[in-house]
């Protein structure tokens, strides 16, 4: 992968960047409509998807957990005598990245580091990032006067891979200990759980010029993810760094699998589902208990609420196995050690850049094309902190001031 780096910046805030959630009954089908806007999906069928947030009240934890994170990065930058205010902007609901990127310009802030709560490369974790921060310049009309850059992907960042590994470890002592309880033989699996996306965008993610190399070397046609694609490729050496800090789990067979699926069904997603996984594995193999490394996620927010510890967690009830869900990052200390590291690497006050496994730290400044997603008018949408520009790239010069 080709190294692109940005020089060193005064950074005088951080803004942190999420997807946003409901906090209230009321709320759930005007974030829907935020979510899916464009798609013209009517309230009936998001109805279906409410269902997930009603049963617990309306409120997706989302809010809550990038309330504590923001706090916990508030104190670590305190500690280490940062004097960077922490500001927090959602896509899909209040507070609005746009309002917030307004905030900031408001409060005198004109060089942004924005850090996001996605860990991977694809479009909807990356990129629509960086459009995000293109339209909060373009929707304020601050083109010139304010910075946006954002951070680096950190799947492969220590601080991100070791509190997974010391969940796992709990994860496997606590299985282990009900089963022998329960005089249970068979074998215990390992599931690493990440969001599926669109086998399309998976093809796009990354890199060429490794997305090439990845399908090459599994004898996949250029295009073609066929399970080379980059975002999959990210999960699987995540999942060996984190194997790699549990002795305990020397020897046990593990997956990576996929959930939260959504869309048409006839447009191909990353398989196996973790459910239809479970079943397949229950089927073929002596299996006593799975336990679930939610791999693909930063906290405990609704797809990890429903899709793990509602749907995955019935599965494995209706099976007849165990279940241990491991807990995600959040607000561990070492994550929250980790992402600051990462801001002091962006302000140059510390030397390399920390990664494990087998891909190197992963750029700051993206390639042009990576992860492309067209609008419904055949047009990319402007970015920032791609490989053809500073600010906002040249695409921008062709909207009017607060056209996005």
């Amino acid at each position: 992968m080709t190294d692109a780096v940005m020089d060193p910046k005064d950074y005088d805030a951080v803004l942190l960047a999420s997807f946003g959630g409901p906090e209230g009954q009321d709320d759930v089908i005007p974030f829907l409509r935020n979510v899916t806007a464009g798609r013209g999906i009517p309230d009936e069928r998001l109805e279906e998807v409410a269902t997930h947030y009603r049963a617990n009240g309306g409120i997706s934890p989302i809010n809550e957990q990038n309330r504590a994170l923001k706090a916990a990065l508030e104190q670590e930058l305190a500690a280490r005598s940062l004097e960077l205010p922490v500001y927090w902007g959602n896509r899909n609901w209040a507070p609005y990245f746009n309002d917030t990127v307004a905030d900031l310009h408001r409060d005198g802030h004109e060089r942004v580091l924005v850090l996001t709560t996605s860990a991977y490369s694809c479009y909807s974790s990356d990129r629509q990032y960086r459009e995000d921060m293109a339209g909060g310049i373009l929707a304020n009309e601050l083109q010139g006067r304010i910075e946006l850059d954002k951070i680096r992907q950190y799947f492969n960042h220590p601080g991100f891979i070791e509190p997974f590994a010391e969940g796992l470890r709990e994860g496997l002592r606590s299985l282990r200990e009900e089963l022998d309880v329960a005089g249970a033989t068979g074998q215990i699996r390992i599931l690493f759980a990440t969001h599926s996306i669109p086998t399309s965008d998976a093809a796009a993610a990354g890199p060429r010029d490794l997305a090439e190399q990845l399908r090459a070397e599994a004898g996949a046609e250029p295009g073609e993810a066929n399970g080379a694609d980059v975002y999959s490729a990210q999960h699987l050496d995540a999942a060996a760094e984190v194997l790699k800090l549990v002795p305990e789990a020397e020897g046990l067979s593990w997956d990576l699998v996929y959930q939260s699926r959504s869309g048409a069904p006839h447009i191909p997603w990353l398989e196996p589902d973790i459910n239809d996984a479970m079943e397949q594995l229950v089927e073929e193999y002596d299996v006593a208990g799975f336990v679930v490394v939610p791999l693909g996620f930063v906290s405990d927010h609704m797809e990890v609420l429903w899709d793990l510890d509602t749907e995955a967690k019935e599965t494995a009830e209706r099976l007849g196995v165990g279940f241990r869900r491991t807990p995600t990052p959040g607000t561990h200390p070492q994550f929250v050690s980790g992402l600051v590291d990462m801001i002091e690497e962006r302000l140059g006050r510390r030397e390399g850049r920390a990664a494990v496994g087998r891909f190197d730290a992963w750029y700051d400044t993206a390639p042009a094309d990576d992860s492309v997603k067209l609008n419904r008018d055949g047009e990319r949408r402007p970015t920032v902190g791609a490989a053809d520009a500073d600010v906002v790239n040249e695409l921008t010069a062709e909207r009017e001031p607060g056209q996005v």
